[in-house]
Formats: C-alpha cells, structure tokens, sequence
C-alpha cells in the first residue's frame, strides 16, 4: 500500500529525548541513593522510587500513546513532570531533617555541579560518583538534575501543544485521510444500465 495511505505519526522515540535521558539517571541515581542513605524500614524509600520511576516512565508512555491521542501524550508527560517535582521535594525533605544544606545557586559548588552535568564526563558516566558523594553532595546533585529535567519537560510540553494546534488529533487525522483517499480514489460509476 502506498505509504500516504497510512496516517498515524510516528511515536516512540523516546530513548533520543533529552528528557528521557535525564530521567532515567535520576531515577537510577534514586534507587542507589535509596540503598546508601535511607532506611529499609521507611515509607520514603517506596515514595522515592515510585516518584523517579514514574517521572521515567510516563515519559516513555506518553512517547508512544501520541500516535493515537496527543492529549494522553501531553497528559503523561505533565504526570512525569508532577512526579519528578515530587521527587525533588524528597531530596529537599531530606536534606533538611538531617540539617543539610539546599546550595544557593550562586554559590561555588552549585556553579561547579551546573558545569559537571553540561560536561561530556557526565553525559559518557552520569553514574560515575554515585557511591563517592555524601549525602549532603548527593541530594543537591539529584535536584540540580530533576531541574533540568523539569525544564526539558515544560519545553516538551509546550511542543506538543504546539503540534496538536498544526496537525489535530487522531479523528481530524483520520477524517483527512479518509477524504484525501476517496479524492485520489472515487468510486467507480455503475455502467450496468449502458450495457442494456
């Protein structure tokens, strides 16, 4: 069949989104904080790995169900973000009932972070000092990275509104479709009459 006649939009692709990417660290970066810092017996420890998991895997959800509906897409990629959010204020919690310091963004180490995660040491190993940090590092570590992350998603979602104005959903795709078709491809007349 000739490949116009096909009108679902690609979807997931999303392993090439930054978004993703970023997630997915922080949520690998969560379970081995999780097992160095917090205790097995506290509720934390299943709130923080539900949080990272699902700010990775609505990601992925959302990437894939856009074939079909733009608004799961958008509304699963809002769910990522809420839950990364979420994820963000556990490390804060963290730091702060254990009387650590939340580091200023102007300050020394907050710069010197910043350039680390925009470095190509981070993007070759992003897991490289995951049992190094103390727990003070690893937590303001982990928030700078839910930042970014939470930044690329408010981006994607503003893409995917975008997107929804130009090309419609699902229905407007297929009503297209279905008209380009009978356009290219109308219906042959009934000659049967002619032949008496």
């Amino acid at each position: 069949m000739d490949s116009n006649h096909y009108f679902l939009p690609s979807s997931g692709g999303y392993r090439s989104l930054k978004a993703y990417q970023f997630a997915e660290v922080i949520h690998d970066l969560t379970v081995i904080f999780i097992k160095r810092f917090v205790s097995s017996h506290s509720r934390t420890c299943d709130q923080m790995e539900q949080a990272a998991r699902s700010g990775k895997q609505n990601i992925a959800e959302g990437s894939v169900a856009s074939a079909t509906s733009k608004e799961t897409e958008i509304k699963l990629t809002n769910v990522a973000k809420a839950s990364l959010e979420e994820l963000r204020l556990d490390y804060e919690d963290y730091l702060r009932q254990h009387n650590l310091p939340i580091w200023s963004k102007e300050s020394q180490r907050a710069l010197d972070l910043k350039r680390y995660i925009n470095s190509d040491n981070f993007r070759e190993n992003p897991m490289k000092f995951a049992m190094r940090y103390d727990a003070e590092s690893y937590c303001n570590f982990c928030m700078a990275l839910i930042h970014v992350a939470t930044y690329l998603l408010s981006r994607l979602i503003i893409a995917q509104q975008q997107q929804f104005r130009e090309n419609g959903g699902i229905k407007e795709l297929m009503y297209k479709a279905r008209t380009s078709y009978r356009d290219k491809n109308p219906p042959k007349s009934d000659n049967s009459d002619n032949d008496k």
